[in-house]
């Protein structure tokens, strides 16, 4: 049995990163094993967290170390709908390396170039089943094809935004994004993992977003995840003249995998930090025009680092 013993620890579950604790716990004790595409994984199905986003607060994990700014910068690329990893290495952002090598690329009968990673995230959130241009991992740019919304794809994205601006339409229960298209699953390095959220507006002006994940790599991936999404979020809101109020996660499968089970243990011990605010500096025009450096994150304290491969 895998137990939490840190007397510590059941005096801050009010902390709501104890969810994430619990998550990790329950996984190890109660968990099947399982023998998937990429190893063995001990896992759970279905798990749900909830994650305050008011005054400025933002869930990045203290218990171990979250590389928010490298979470922030793959958020960003999805943003501007991009594919290729060859701008996440020019900002020494790694995290899909393992993804759209050649080796994985031929593993999964795609001929593209290596770091082309198919029409996957981004590409769905700003050209919804747009015809896919494996050369340049942008939309196919066709001379002889007129530039209409069919070519283009559907901007899900620019759609909320909108939405969000108008008083009128920001209270709307259809502000959803999904990267989830079985039209192109097999144009994509790997499909989707968090596969559909929603906005929703309440009170006149409280920006709320549920997402749900249908894989969920809970060592690695799932802090990324909940930062990713409530930046999102908090960036909405501040495009739009709104406020950030809360980050919902729905999650499937929730898996650890057999060479992280070690390492994770170390975390059930661990000490929670009280989450940091976020500040972003400026408004722009358009989305596609935010970078990092208009992000700062204020009070951030964590735990170490455990240190973990990637399982592509």
């Amino acid at each position: 049995m895998y137990l939490m013993e840190s007397a510590s620890y059941y005096q801050q579950t009010s902390h709501e990163e104890h969810q994430y604790v619990d998550l990790v716990n329950k996984i190890l004790n109660d968990g099947f094993w399982e023998e998937g595409r990429n190893g063995r994984t001990k896992a759970i199905f279905g798990y749900t967290m909830r994650f305050s986003l008011k005054d400025d607060t933002i869930p990045i994990f203290t218990t171990k170390k979250t590389a928010w700014k490298t979470c922030l910068k793959e958020l960003l690329w999805f943003i501007r709908g991009e594919t290729n990893n060859k701008l996440l290495q020019q900002q020494n952002v790694h995290i899909w390396d393992g993804n759209t090598s050649r080796e994985f690329l031929d593993g999964v009968g795609l001929s593209y170039e290596e770091g082309i990673a198919g029409p996957i995230y981004g590409y769905q959130w700003r050209h919804f089943n747009a015809a896919y241009n494996s050369t340049t991992g942008n939309t196919l740019d066709d001379e002889s094809v007129e530039n209409n919304n069919r070519q283009l794809g559907i901007d899900q994205l620019q759609y909320i935004i909108d939405c969000l601006k108008d008083p009128l339409k920001r209270m709307s229960r259809r502000l959803i994004m999904t990267a989830w298209n079985p039209c192109q699953l097999s144009d994509m390095a790997l499909p989707p993992c968090h596969i559909i959220c929603q906005f929703n507006v309440l009170d006149g002006n409280k920006l709320s977003c549920a997402l749900y994940q249908r894989s969920n790599d809970v060592s690695l991936g799932t802090s990324f995840n909940v930062s990713s999404y409530s930046f999102l979020t908090h960036l909405l809101a501040k495009h739009c003249g709104l406020v950030a109020h809360e980050f919902i996660h729905f999650m499937g499968n929730c898996h650890i995998y057999e060479e992280h089970i070690e390492p994770m243990c170390e975390l059930l011990n661990r000490e929670f930090h009280q989450f940091p605010k976020i500040n972003i500096n400026c408004i722009k025009e358009n989305i596609n025009d935010y970078n990092v450096n208009n992000f700062e994150i204020i009070g951030y304290k964590s735990n170490d680092v455990i240190k973990m491969k990637m399982i592509a």
